[in-house]
């Protein structure tokens, strides 16, 4: 079983202090016995969280000795964070000197006696905590199990059969049709497998039975078997399994190599068709036995195995993936009547056909909700409860009827304890929107849900990991990658079992919610209407008191007048743990200066600030900052001096009115790794002299009339180049002989393609890809790219990846 939400956290917790910079932070303010005390207490009580998270359900006391648990889990890790951070500051005076104008500040609360004595209260406080809550568990009667031994904490599996009734299955002819024609093609393997791959009730079982009980398929094979797979892939209890479906003999009694011989001489020089139906295991070696054993039957013998899981079916398949679809809507109407009316209603009501009609329209293909949501209503003759359906959220309706809430739970349970936190923040956005995984993924290192074992995999990398796990387990559909962007979407299912999962942790706020301990909030675009009401802040903000509150964010563009100044005050000074403030499309001239009380921020958002106009100095202050983003902030004059000291900042978002950002010292910004200029009308110098810009790998340059110079001799990390309407100053000058790492060159509406090559010619660098779009060289270029830079150009190369699109064409979306 993977571990639960609680016990990720404890993991969390205990990782943070086993890192490096903890220790060292720790180290610097001699709190290593208080530290250690913590994670003495820590490990005690992680020991029986797995079996609390099973007993829970049968104790209402367990489950609040539970929530008081996460409570000082998420304390502790603000604590840890914070000596993280004023580590982190004290360095940063070290290097650079203490701020104009704070040096009182920094020698009185921040000197390292009085921190030390500070944090090593709090410290105590939360062992003390920790110690009362440990001493509790006593009475609930707690044992210590591993992760792995808890299944009795997964939601409820019914075990399949091969038996279905033609009739109850509608809409999958042409998928039968499909499979049943792969499984007859000849092909020059000894045993073919064909995974089937789809989201929880989606009909995968539903289609193998269809498959199974055909008889064409009864004709083309002399055995058929049928096997529902144990959730650990227990070798031992699938061969007994698949001996019970063809001999009706229960060899419970048999060890393992007494059941293997049996299944050999079952299967031996017979051509067979065998179903693994709901496999969950990806471990490759318990396959690889099973598979061996199975190639004593005749050769075109095949395998079905079904699987929410593409890493499953890529580990187990010899077929491609077939990925099951959502049913039309034409379908699940059909179905949705079989469920919904009796069978001796011939003619259904016309007025409830019209309601059932937007009913279905919920499902969105899936059959099992369909047939959830059609029952709910058989026998019901009043239009108002028909409504009622139509009008509720879909997940309340399945829960109340307890059949889908446990399948599609179960793709939840089996997820991995770190991916079960990211998994809730799906909850924070609207339904049905294309998300972008990059954006998730900073959002993710923002809040501290990320983590790598790998040193030298970046944090960005590993949260792509994350969403691509996602991808294989089927909890998100519609994926495209366009070079560096992954968008995908989530189904309305899944986005519900991520609200439901989320609880108290990530919510999505209304202008009277009163929650109180909740993690993350976002604003939707309904929840604000009516906020002038309130003097521009949410009740939440002003009566909230909960002081763990580490994200806000809004899921769209607010209108103008929303995010006041006021609201921004709140923000900073109610909620000093955040780690991520959305402050996109606000209406203030300045932002607080008080913003330097977020020791911990790690991402802030001005986006689309039509009014700020200045930044305080006191935003340099805010050394964790990972991400900060400026763009469309037509008004602000001048970015702060002493942005060197962002020492943490990864990724900046710029517009300005400033000639040069020079005085800004961003050249300094060492662990940047992106930047983006946009509408930067003014702008013709990034900077002069010495450069620290080791780690920028993606430059974007956007709508910036220029001419701007750009130092290509100190960009030599620099992987990814974006110019759009923008203009460069770029004269042969500019050529000399420096390497570059460039590998993407991306240019829309730009007038000197021909110069900008002509500048790079001197420079070493391999473009693996090259995109230009509507450019009135696009044809000089093409021919330069041809015969000119055919070394850094490869258009013959397929591996290359090369794309120079027709001169003209609109830029893809």
């Amino acid at each position: 079983m993977a571990e639960s939400l609680l016990f990720g956290i404890a993991q969390g917790v205990l990782r943070k202090i086993a890192s490096p910079a903890l220790q060292e932070a720790v180290a610097i303010y001699n709190i290593e016995h208080q530290i250690r005390e913590l994670r003495e207490t820590l490990i005690a009580i992680k020991a029986v969280l797995s079996d609390a998270e099973v007993q829970k359900a049968k104790n209402d006391r367990l489950q609040v000795w539970l929530d008081r648990l996460q409570h000082v889990f998420y304390d502790a890790e603000d604590v840890l964070d914070e000596i993280e951070c004023e580590a982190l500051r004290k360095q940063v005076i070290s290097r650079y000197g203490s701020v104009k104008g704070k040096v009182r500040r920094f020698f009185s609360i921040s000197n390292p006696l009085m921190f030390r004595v500070k944090i090593s209260h709090k410290i105590k406080e939360i062992r003390e905590r920790l110690s009362k809550i440990s001493t509790e568990k006593n009475q609930f009667d707690l044992n210590m199990r591993s992760a792995d031994n808890g299944v009795g904490h997964m939601s409820s599996r019914k075990m399949t059969y091969s038996f279905i009734n033609k009739l109850d299955v509608i809409g999958r002819d042409t998928d039968k049709e499909k499979i049943i024609e792969m499984l007859m093609q000849p092909d020059d393997k000894n045993l073919s497998v064909l995974p089937i791959v789809g989201i929880g009730g989606m009909g995968k079982t539903a289609l193998a039975k269809l498959v199974y009980n055909d008889d064409r398929v009864k004709e083309q094979f002399e055995l058929r078997l049928w096997v529902c797979v144990p959730e650990d892939f227990d070798l031992k209890k699938t061969i007994e399994g698949i001996i019970k479906d063809a001999s009706r003999q229960d060899l419970s009694n048999f060890d393992i190599q007494q059941s293997q011989n049996f299944l050999q001489d079952i299967i031996k020089d017979k051509k067979f068709l065998l179903v693994l139906d709901d496999v969950w295991s990806n471990d490759r070696s318990r396959w690889k036995e099973l598979r061996n054993l199975l190639t004593r039957g005749a050769s075109e013998s095949k395998i079905i195995v079904t699987t929410r899981s593409v890493e499953v079916a890529s580990i187990m398949g010899t077929h491609p993936v077939y990925n099951l679809k959502g049913l039309s809507h034409e379908d699940s109407v059909a179905l949705f009547k079989k469920w919904a009316f009796d069978e001796t209603e011939k003619k259904p009501r016309p007025y409830l056909l019209a309601i059932g009609n937007d009913i279905v329209k919920k499902s969105q293909g899936v059959p099992l909700l369909v047939k959830t949501l059609g029952s709910l209503l058989y026998s019901k003759d009043d239009d108002g409860h028909w409504k009622h359906v139509r009008d509720s959220e879909t997940w309340e309706l399945v829960e109340a009827k307890k059949d889908i809430v446990p399948v599609l739970k179960l793709s939840y349970d089996h997820l991995p304890s770190h991916l079960k936190r990211c998994f809730a923040t799906f909850s924070l956005f609207p339904r049905g929107v294309q998300m972008k995984g990059p954006a998730l993924a900073r959002l993710w290192m923002a809040l501290g849900l990320i983590s790598s074992k790998r040193e030298k995999l970046a944090l960005e990398n590993v949260g792509i990991e994350y969403i691509k796990e996602f991808w294989k387990r089927s909890l998100i559909q519609e994926v495209e990658e366009c070079g560096a962007e992954l968008l995908f979407n989530v189904h309305d299912l899944v986005h519900s079992l991520a609200t439901s999962v989320a609880q108290n942790d990530f919510s999505i706020v209304r202008l009277d919610t009163t929650k109180k301990g909740v993690w993350c909030i976002s604003f939707s675009s309904t929840s604000l209407e009516g906020i002038s009401n309130f003097d521009g802040v949410p009740p939440f903000l002003r009566k909230t008191t909960s002081k763990r509150l580490h994200g806000i964010y809004f899921q769209y563009q607010v209108n103008d007048g929303v995010i006041t100044k006021e609201f921004a005050r709140i923000c900073i000074t109610k909620f000093n743990h955040l780690r991520y403030l959305n402050l996109s499309y606000s209406s203030f001239e300045e932002l607080p200066r008080s913003i330097c009380k977020l020791k911990q921020l790690r991402s802030l958002s001005l986006y689309g600030n039509k009014l700020l106009k200045k930044l305080p100095g006191t935003i340099c202050e805010l050394q964790s900052l990972l991400e900060l983003s400026l763009v469309g902030c037509l008004e602000l004059r001048d970015l702060p001096k002493n942005m060197e000291r962002l020492v943490s900042l990864r990724y900046l978002y710029i517009t300005t009115k400033q000639k040069s950002l020079q005085e800004s010292g961003i050249q300094y910004l060492e662990n940047l790794q992106f930047l983006g200029l946009n509408e930067c009308a003014n702008l013709q110098v990034l900077f002069e002299g010495t450069c620290r810009l080791t780690r920028l790998r993606g430059l974007e340059i956007v709508d910036c009339r220029g001419p701007i110079s750009l130092p290509f001799g100190e960009l030599k990390a620099v992987e990814s180049l974006n110019i759009a309407s923008s203009k460069l100053a770029l004269t042969l000058e500019n050529k000399s002989n420096f390497s570059l790492n460039l590998h993407t060159l991306v240019i829309y509406n730009f007038e000197q393609v021909m110069e900008l090559l002509q500048c790079l010619e001197g420079s070493a660098y391999t473009l693996e890809s090259f995109l230009v779009y509507d450019c009135l060289e696009l044809d000089i270029c093409s021919r330069m790219a041809a015969q000119s830079y055919t070394s850094q150009i490869n258009l013959l190369d397929p591996m290359s990846q090369l794309i120079i699109l027709a001169a003209r064409n609109p830029v893809p979306h």
